[in-house]
């Protein structure tokens, strides 16, 4: 296979990029401002990767995420990372002791940092901006007198001094990052060791079953299969209309699966295997301060 080309959600400074880093063994890195433009550059063959956020610990599930891989492209999830979440206050290297007016980062990190800033900041005001890579790029673009929230990538990308160090409300916050293709195939990452082998499954239910949920989640149970997350969304068919996505902690295989897929067709349910890959686990070091 030739020089691999990932796209990521960026610009550069974003933790997609730091999960990019992470994960791969070379290749050649492309970012893009939004997670349709991502998708949509791999369903078109622009990159044959495509990298992006999944799911927060503390935010929960990154819907657009969701959303777009079932309903606008039809492409696999081939691996996943998860990465811990630090944020930082960055600000211009210039900045003294002129007052923080105006704090950037996107809508999910200031809401990560929500006691941080209530009880250092409370009179900056919030904007959100389309990434935390892009916050940094603003505040070194407008120079003193704002701030930024964002890794230690993003200051380093941008020249930013690191005011204050994990600021983030909670400890255990890390995020999943799903890596998809269009057209499965091999990856060249890094050694990590991998976590877990695990499979995601859309099931879409028949309208009015009673019990129907209960019959799905018992077609995984008396197989002894374990179920890490269930979460439904919308069909945007109308009111009341849901499909269900199953992450599964096992691949997939020849004879467990297709007999769920069996048992669940037979009860008018529609089942779609959205991916079937290995889960990695890095560790981020907190920088030092920079003065």
């Amino acid at each position: 296979m030739g020089d691999q080309k990932i796209g990521y959600l960026g610009p550069k400074g974003t933790f997609t990029k730091m999960a990019v880093d992470a994960l791969f063994d070379g290749g050649s890195y492309i970012s893009y401002e939004s997670i349709p433009a991502c998708l949509d550059a791999v369903e078109s063959g622009e990159v044959e990767t495509g990298v992006v956020p999944l799911e927060n610990a503390i935010e929960g599930s990154v819907h657009l995420t969701i959303d777009y891989l079932v309903h606008q492209v039809n492409q696999s999830i081939i691996a996943e990372l998860t990465v811990p979440i630090k944020q930082h206050l960055l600000v211009h290297p210039e900045q003294k002791d002129q007052p923080i007016e105006r704090i950037y980062s996107h809508s999910h990190a200031i809401a990560q940092c929500h006691q941080y800033l209530h009880k250092h900041y409370p009179w900056a005001e919030l904007e959100y901006t389309a990434s935390t890579g892009k916050a940094a790029e603003i505040v070194a673009e407008k120079g003193v007198g704002v701030a930024a929230i964002g890794n230690h990538l993003a200051a380093e990308e941008n020249g930013m001094r690191i005011e204050d160090t994990d600021i983030h409300d909670y400890d255990n916050n890390h995020t999943r990052f799903a890596v998809v293709q269009k057209h499965p195939q091999t990856l060249k990452v890094k050694d990590h060791p991998v976590s877990k082998q695990k499979t995601t499954v859309m099931v879409t239910l028949p309208k009015d079953y009673v019990g129907a949920l209960h019959q799905v989640l018992a077609a995984f149970a008396w197989r002894k299969m374990n179920l890490s997350k269930i979460e439904s969304r919308p069909m945007k068919t109308g009111l009341g209309n849901y499909f269900f996505l199953i992450d599964v902690d096992q691949p997939y295989d020849q004879v467990l699966f297709p007999g769920v897929q069996a048992e669940l067709a037979a009860l008018g349910c529609e089942v779609k295997v959205l991916g079937t890959y290995p889960s990695y686990q890095i560790d981020v070091p907190t920088p030092v301060k920079r003065t």
